[in-house]
């Protein structure tokens, strides 16, 4: 049999699909068909591309019962939560097809007599999408649409936890009735995908993963002029100040810090709190998560699903450990949750204090149901902490002051500040990080930006 990708639910270790991987002439056929596609699909107007990407959204928004329980077998998400995802993925999608117009009409300088002067945004080509599997919609639609929007065609490479997320985009399309070759969707290994991005075969690439991936990509494509954009890890902190709304942020936090088994981009990792509210914030939090419960995502009463596999699980058990040996404190009895069992991806909530930044579990990127909380006595000391990092995609602020907000929010060094709230994305707002979080940008007008390359018109009109 040919090598390729067997995807293993972490519910209970089943076979969720078997594929092969693309031949190396059906990866090259698939970028040939996507190029020439994309030569006509340039000259359709914004208002035609749209009723293509909108009927898209309508055909995948119609598989939603089928797509719900699917996704809890390949990722282990809740399915009480499953909607979630696809109105997340519809709020995306429709909010970038109903800014396209005016995010890619020509820039017009002022007027110069004698001079038509404008410059026009053209596409890039055929853009490389390579998904994660967390948030396989989400994630995924960020680039997929728009690009398509601006002119682009797009070849998915999908993660191969969610290979049946890839198939549901080339359905959703293929019921669209999106042009022929337009959009493929590949099965390939690492190394299919490094090959693709060497051997310019795409004219960017949309990255979603880990930093030793998005390090390998820029490897790539070094020295091939190829667009690259790059969201990466995350350890993103939250700063409770001292006006806060105790219980708002308490039941904002815990979420945030253990929604999707913690396994967010944008998810808190690591949360400072003034002393005047440390200790009440520290109980509402340990109360609150006493009361989750851990079990099969395909139970309605579940409010936290396994982690995508007990590797990982292995490892945020290894960070929780090697804290408590260095004097932080679990407030969380694993053995309160039957189903936390060491060896497989079940995986109980922890919270933690007495930490402190020498400690793995508040530097290192965990992606799992854990988070350090630790007492500050000001903002430039919450300052200081959420920037003693490594990543920055997010920073959450809680307080009673926006202007506050908004003051400590310029010194920190994140990609988003929200206030009041956290773990979400504004499609309105463009979505970037900074430092090993990565580079680049999607959503809102300057994702368009990211996906098309200016050209200058400077037309002589008098002679």
């Amino acid at each position: 049999m040919a090598a390729g990708i067997t995807a293993l639910s972490p519910v209970d270790g089943s076979v969720v699909a078997k594929r092969k991987f693309a031949s190396k002439k059906e990866v090259n056929a698939a970028f040939l068909a996507a190029r020439d596609a994309q030569k006509d699909w340039r000259n359709l107007s914004i208002a035609e591309r749209a009723k293509y990407c909108t009927a898209a959204v309508d055909a995948m928004l119609a598989m939603k019962d089928e797509i719900i329980p699917e996704l809890a077998w390949q990722m282990g998400r809740p399915v009480r939560y499953g909607a979630g995802e696809l109105r997340g993925f519809e709020e995306r999608a429709r909010h970038m097809i109903s800014i396209a117009a005016s995010s890619l009409e020509n820039v017009v300088p002022d007027p110069k007599a004698g001079f038509t002067r404008f410059i026009k945004r053209e596409p890039l080509g055929v853009v490389f999408t390579i998904a994660p599997w967390n948030y396989p919609y989400l994630t995924a639609v960020n680039s997929i649409i728009p690009a398509l929007m601006a002119g682009n065609a797009v070849v998915l490479k999908h993660a191969s936890h969610t290979l049946l997320v890839g198939e549901r985009f080339a359905k959703a399309f293929a019921k669209a009735g999106l042009p022929k070759g337009l959009f493929h969707n590949l099965v390939m290994s690492h190394e299919q995908a490094s090959e693709v991005i060497s051997s310019k075969l795409a004219n960017m690439v949309c990255f979603t993963g880990s930093v030793p991936g998005g390090k390998a990509i820029e490897r790539a494509a070094a020295g091939h002029f190829l667009s690259v954009g790059l969201e990466l890890g995350g350890k993103d902190p939250a700063y409770v100040r001292s006006d806060a709304n105790l219980s708002h942020a308490v039941e904002n936090l815990v979420d945030g810090a253990f929604f999707n088994s913690g396994q967010s981009c944008c998810g808190i990792e690591r949360i400072y709190v003034h002393k005047s509210l440390y200790k009440d914030f520290v109980d509402g939090a340990v109360a609150l998560t006493k009361g989750y419960v851990l079990g099969s995502p395909l139970e309605e009463a579940t409010t936290l699903g396994p982690m995508i596999k007990a590797d990982a699980a292995s490892f945020v058990r290894k960070q929780i450990a090697s804290a408590v040996r260095a004097g932080a404190k679990a407030h969380i009895d694993e053995k309160a949750f039957a189903a936390s069992k060491k060896g497989t991806p079940y995986l109980a909530p922890q919270i933690l204090t007495d930490v402190n930044h020498q400690m793995s579990v508040m530097r290192d990127e965990s992606f799992g149901p854990v988070v350090g909380i630790m007492k500050v006595s000001s903002d430039e000391e919450a300052v200081q902490l959420m920037n003693d990092s490594e990543f920055g995609l997010t920073a959450a602020i809680w307080t009673s002051d926006a202007g506050a907000a908004q003051a400590i929010g310029e010194k920190v060094e994140t990609g988003t500040v929200f206030m009041n709230r956290c773990d979400y994305l504004d499609p309105a707002l463009t979505w970037t990080g900074v430092k090993n979080t990565g580079r680049g940008a999607t959503l809102s007008a300057l994702g368009y930006e990211a996906l098309t390359r200016p050209k200058s018109f400077h037309l002589r009109t008098k002679i």
